[in-house]
């Protein structure tokens, strides 16, 4: 079920990448923030993005889901292995802009897939961002059938506490791979099992999980 709180559509120029998204305001505000961004082949539209920020919102978060700077320069198309680093870029600017609304205390960074990944990398790059967990959507891994290029090498940098949420259908890591994966971070992590989903945690087309999101914000609650 919809918030009644319809999103506002956020722009800061200001600053550079610049940050373009929605914002989506709860009701009874809890002092929290979260950033939720996409993966390579989305936008921040996704229908997992939504149901999350709905969800979060609805439990007194201040959400901004977000487009990373890769997908405002084109509308289609995966980004390019140049992107990364102008995307971290942006995700720090959406969430130094989340930080200074109305004087936020906790702000909570995430996404899905390559979004997710970013995400990680920045805080594990860039402790002073202070992210105070972080959400990690069907996090990739590897490439899909090839296990042996895993994206791990800044685990042993994450200082970060977060919550890995995989579908045991997932081709971008198994859920033993990314047990085995977890065991590298230093930092507090949790992993959310999805049984019988694949990367897009059941929220495909027009399908979706309705359940999901409310369990994903327990977890992430349990977490912290």
């Amino acid at each position: 079920m919809l918030s009644d709180l319809s999103p506002q559509v956020y722009t800061d120029v200001s600053v550079d990448p610049f940050v373009r998204g929605f914002l989506h305001r709860p009701a009874k505000p809890s002092s929290q923030g979260l950033v939720l961004t996409h993966g390579a082949g989305s936008n921040c539209k996704a229908p997992l993005l939504i149901a999350l920020a709905d969800t979060f919102a609805r439990a007194g978060f201040l959400v901004l889901r977000c487009d990373l700077p890769f997908r405002q320069d084109r509308p289609y198309g995966p980004p390019s292995p140049h992107d990364g680093k102008r995307d971290r870029a942006g995700l720090k600017n959406a969430f130094a802009a989340l930080k200074n609304m109305n004087h936020l205390g906790p702000v909570f960074l995430g996404g899905h897939s390559y979004g997710g990944r970013q995400s990680s990398i920045l805080c594990a790059e860039q402790p002073e961002v202070d992210a105070s967990a972080l959400l990690l959507l069907s996090y990739p891994l590897h490439p899909p059938r090839k296990p042996a290029q895993l994206r791990t090498q800044h685990f042993f940098h994450q200082q970060t506490p977060a919550l890995f949420v995989q579908g045991t259908l997932d081709p971008f890591g198994t859920i033993e791979e990314i047990q085995q994966a977890l065991k590298l971070i230093p930092a507090k992590t949790k992993l959310l099992v999805v049984e019988s989903a694949g990367h897009d945690l059941g929220f495909k087309g027009k399908a979706r999980r309705e359940e999901l999101p409310a369990k994903i914000l327990a977890e992430f609650r349990s977490l912290l």
